[in-house]
């Protein structure tokens, strides 16, 4: 556990003192605020105030790289222009990735293309080929096998057994 030093602990108490001086916070806080930024950097909390940094810098890359699978998920996607849209190597992209989604950016592209077909196919079931092609896929053989991997039956089963009709007939 680290301790705040004298300097840190000054420099916070003048800016809660500053508070009930409007005019003078105006003007002195956005110093204060740096000074107690550089104290928290560069004295005794320092190495956990720059740990929790790059831990969020880690959800930073995931979360910006998420974002942009979601806006482009139908598109086929090469790793290092993603890495290079997010602005790291795409190992970096890939440990962090994974640290905080527990899977790889290929394969949540997979999820998102999957699970926007489920929701399509559930307003037009009469058209498996053509949700399997908007969502990106080239060919409703890979479309049809990662479907029931992921829901357990193929897409036409699925789309069937999800009617009114069909909820109807099933055994309560």
């Amino acid at each position: 556990m680290a301790t705040a030093d004298d300097d840190l602990l000054g420099a916070i108490l003048w800016l809660l003192r500053l508070v009930e001086r409007p005019r003078d916070f105006a003007v002195l806080s956005p110093g204060l605020e740096r000074e107690i930024h550089w104290r928290l950097l560069t004295g005794p909390p320092g190495g956990l105030v720059r740990q929790v940094g790059r831990a969020d810098e880690r959800f930073t890359i995931a979360r910006r790289a998420a974002r942009w699978l979601e806006d482009h998920y139908d598109r086929a996607v090469r790793a290092d222009d993603l890495a290079r849209h997010v602005g790291v190597s795409v190992a970096t992209l890939n440990r962090h990735f994974r640290a905080a989604t527990m899977m790889s950016p290929v394969q949540y592209q997979k999820q998102l293309r999957l699970q926007e077909a489920r929701i399509r196919l559930a307003a037009a079931p009469g058209d498996v080929a053509g949700v399997g092609h908007a969502v990106g896929y080239g060919g409703m053989s890979q479309f049809s096998r990662e479907y029931r991997r992921l829901f357990g039956v193929p897409p036409s089963e699925d789309v069937s057994d999800r009617t009114p009709r069909a909820a109807a007939a099933r055994p309560r």
